[in-house]
């Protein structure tokens, strides 16, 4: 697959949902994706961990399908991984009662890795050149919606995206987009 470009996104089963729930998995196919291929050495590294747990989360995102060696590079003890697709899908609302739990642990994991990421944000983005400083955007919304209203808003903004998604401009930067939608419940208020 290193000579062609990923699919878009691949929408994420049980399976994948299980190989996900691990924060760092999660980081290290973000990595892999906007970053392009690596290897565990080099991972491991980037995100201070041992080589060794490197290689094991690997091993179990190729497992599930969201990975794979690039045959292209390297040799049989400095193995290089790339993504197979660009971008994940998951929408609770797909998922089964029986994969509620799966659902849920994958939430817990995206939580985890996106405040790791904000965590680094936090010292790259006072360094950042003023070309892309004045362009970003650090926004916090609160709205008052009912469910139906916030899936709608979810749906409109996720066609926004794809718009955006689909551009293979080589000479890009890669950007990070987060967004997230849910309702501010306290831990006593009836959902």
């Amino acid at each position: 697959m290193s000579d062609q470009t990923p699919p878009d996104d691949v929408v994420l089963d049980v399976a994948a949902l299980r190989v996900l729930a691990h924060p760092m998995r999660l980081t290290l196919l973000e990595h892999l994706r906007q970053r392009g291929p690596a290897t565990a050495r080099q991972l491991a590294e980037q995100y201070e961990i041992d080589s060794g747990a490197a290689s094991y989360h690997l091993r179990q995102l190729a497992n599930g399908g969201l990975i794979e060696e690039d045959t292209q590079r390297g040799t049989r003890r400095d193995r290089w991984w790339q993504a197979r697709h660009r971008s994940s899908v998951h929408d609770p609302a797909s998922s089964s009662p029986e994969e509620r739990e799966d659902s849920r642990g994958y939430l817990h994991a995206v939580l985890l890795a996106y405040s790791e990421q904000l965590r680094r944000l936090a010292y790259t983005a006072p360094l950042l050149p003023d070309e892309w400083y004045e362009v970003s955007t650090f926004s916090n919304y609160t709205l008052r919606l009912a469910p139906a209203e916030l899936n709608e808003l979810k749906s409109e903004l996720a066609a926004v995206v794809k718009k955006y998604s689909h551009l293979d401009d080589e000479a890009a930067t890669p950007v990070a987009l987060q967004l997230h939608g849910f309702p501010l419940l306290e831990p006593d208020d009836d959902a």
